[in-house]
């Protein structure tokens, strides 16, 4: 089987700034990517940046995903979005790159429901 390196973002909301609301999105985000891209194995994964919007500071979404079984070897990182007025709040992206078969039709691809968005990139 051929593999290859391909992009996955996904992005969701937070209900508050707080650890547990936090962690409640960034794993329900997480869970959404690996069941809906073809049971997505951590050891698959390149690497995985986070962003989040300057009003959640509670806690780095890359602490959340590191305690996940099989995500502490994954190199994370997190940042902070630039600020736009007017932006969608208390927002957390994520775009993660991993090896994936090569597939033949796009079909063979799930997307990620609201109100987490999650979406293989075709490179």
């Amino acid at each position: 089987m051929d593999w290859q390196i391909r992009a996955i973002r996904g992005a969701t909301t937070a209900s508050a700034n707080s650890v547990e609301a936090i962690a409640e999105a960034v794993t329900e985000m997480l869970d959404a990517l690996e069941s809906q891209n073809h049971h997505l194995d951590p050891t698959q994964i390149v690497s995985a940046t986070f962003s989040v919007t300057r009003d959640l500071d509670a806690i780095f979404p890359a602490a959340i995903a590191r305690a996940r079984p099989r995500w502490d070897a994954v190199p994370l990182l997190d940042v902070q979005q630039m600020h736009v007025k007017g932006s969608l709040p208390q927002c957390i992206r994520l775009m993660v790159y991993a090896y994936f078969p090569i597939v033949k039709a796009r079909s063979d691809i799930s997307t990620c429901e609201m109100p987490v968005t999650c979406a293989l990139i075709f490179a």
